[in-house]
């Protein structure tokens, strides 16, 4: 993180704290990252409208001024049709950024004002039917009632001010000019992950952990003309899709990765459409989904005749729920991405189940990468049978051991899955890094350099004293499919061997000391008349 950067961010987050109070942060952070989103939507409009000579700006006069007088009236709806077409959203004049902070600069503002602005928008975001999905009801998690912002509608208002005020100084670009605006938002998603306790990691996965992943599924990824596809099941706020945009060749090129990703919470769902598009993700290379990972397959699973049609994506990424509780009814048997393995995850473990909906939607030639608890590795029963399968469709191609305590609020060590299909090696890398992390006052965090280590270990793929081996399927199956990483990989240290005959030796010395200092003493003391 640059100076200019973190002087930013640690100003943003020591203001934040200060004006929301009372409020958890868990609940706070959908203010203050939905007014960041706004701001961010309004100026990128009025670049497009400067970009494409929409408007007639004179030298000297404001984007927005120029919009107010020639955006009105019958020309209106014009204008906001133009600008839904290309940006997939639009704003009116009154209610754009600048025209905000005017009316707050000005007292002018009233308690209505806020929810005209997001009824507008949420009017305006169904101008464009092919982006309506990922526009609508974006700010829906503001909630303008709440009682901990005031006790009195003019009293909220003044606070939802105040959070405008604090946006509006923030500066979006860093001392190169370059646009530092995705890095503070991904900066506050994980501090108020940070400050949430346990809710945060229900949004937000640690960006050292999601590197690993992202760098395990990009590994041998070209540049290319083509797209990429990646999958996360469970995405949360969007960062690991994110982190894998930033690892893959060529990643920042527009269209060079289609984003898919499917959250089960309202709130953490639209924050992820919000911190997506502040990275610069367009609508049209997005395509997230509100639902229960488990319960409604992606879109394009299966169609009304019953014929399996699965979306399969080159990348899968996921860090989901960990044993969580799902419906294991028997119809899910005849679910197409659990029916071939004979079992269902348990009902109180749901961790198989998303193993097994995410290796459904990977294509022949990519890689998978999930987070999940050690459990996954050696439990028995169904869980056990499902392993077996898997291992003997040789669809495993890693077990990587993570450090405990990586995670928000969550202190058990973790393990990294690596999966893909059609393999042309039959056997399975293990890889202990639980030791090697960086001690954290609340948290313990993985280095960079722990980071390159587990990557170029994944890559050689050779045994590695203490740390890595490469485990042939017989040695799996001697094992009766146990993946329980200490016993494949010894980190075992020997104590150094006593030496017990010169252990007797320096005790003979230290008593031979001991005795003299001893008749010593008792001479010092018949001196001083003192008998013992």
């Amino acid at each position: 993180m640059s100076n200019n950067l973190q002087t930013i961010t640690t100003k943003l987050w020591a203001m934040a704290n200060e004006l929301r109070g009372s409020m958890d942060a868990a609940e706070y952070k959908n203010y203050i990252l939905a007014f960041m989103f706004y701001r961010y939507l309004s100026e990128h409009q009025e670049q497009y409208l400067v970009e494409n000579n929409i408007l007639d700006v004179a030298e000297g006069e404001s984007v927005n001024k120029a919009y107010l007088e020639q955006a009105n009236g019958e020309d209106l709806k014009d204008y906001l049709e133009d600008i839904s077409s290309s940006l997939g959203y639009a704003i009116a004049p009154l209610d754009t950024w600048e025209s905000l902070v005017h009316k707050i600069e000005n007292s002018m503002v009233i308690p209505s004002d806020y929810q005209t602005l997001f009824d507008n928008f949420n009017k305006n975001a169904e101008l464009n039917q092919e982006a309506a999905k990922d526009f609508r009801g974006v700010f829906n998690d503001i909630n303008l009632g709440d009682s901990r912002l005031g006790s009195s509608t003019n009293e909220r208002a003044k606070s939802l001010n105040r959070i405008v005020k604090l946006v509006d100084g923030i500066s979006y670009k860093g001392e190169d000019n370059k646009d530092i605006l995705g890095a503070i938002y991904e900066y506050l998603i994980g501090q108020f992950a940070a400050s949430a306790g346990k809710k945060g990691g229900e949004f937000y996965t640690p960006h050292e952990v999601s590197k690993v992943l992202a760098k395990i599924v990009t590994d041998g990824a070209q540049a290319s003309d083509n797209t990429f596809a990646v999958y996360d099941p469970t995405c949360g706020s969007g960062s690991l899709l994110l982190t894998v945009k930033g690892e893959l060749p060529d990643g920042d090129r527009p269209g060079a990765i289609k984003f898919y990703g499917q959250e089960k919470n309202t709130t953490t769902y639209n924050l992820a459409r919000m911190n997506l598009m502040m990275h610069g993700v367009s609508f049209n290379n997005m395509t997230l989904s509100n639902a229960d990972t488990l319960e409604s397959d992606w879109p394009d699973g299966v169609d009304r005749q019953g014929i399996d049609h699965p979306r399969s994506f080159d990348a899968v990424v996921a860090n989901p729920p960990y044993s969580a509780h799902w419906e294991n009814s028997e119809t899910k048997l005849k679910d197409p991405r659990f029916k071939e393995y004979g079992k269902l995850a348990p009902r109180t473990k749901a961790d198989y189940a998303f193993i097994l909906h995410s290796l459904y939607h990977l294509n022949d030639t990519g890689t998978m990468a999930i987070v999940l608890p050690h459990g996954v590795l050696f439990r028995g029963a169904a869980e056990g049978v499902i392993r077996q399968n898997i291992i003997d469709k040789n669809y495993l191609d890693a077990v990587i051991g993570l450090p405990a305590n990586l995670f928000y609020g969550v202190s058990i060590p973790t393990t990294i899955l690596v999966f893909k299909k059609n393999r042309k090696i039959k056997d399975i890398l293990f890889i202990d890094a639980s030791n090697e992390f960086e001690k954290g006052k609340n948290q313990n965090k993985l280095t960079n350099e722990n980071i390159n280590k587990i990557i170029e270990t994944y890559q050689n793929r050779v045994d590695v004293d203490k740390y890595a081996h490469v485990a042939s399927l017989e040695e799996i199956r001697a094992n009766e499919y146990n993946l329980n990483i200490p016993r494949y990989v010894d980190t075992f240290e020997e104590e150094q061997t006593i030496d017990l005959a010169e252990v007797n030796k320096l005790l003979e010395q230290d008593r031979k000391e001991i005795a003299e200092l001893e008749a010593k003493i008792n001479e010092k003391l018949k001196i001083l008349g003192i008998h013992m």
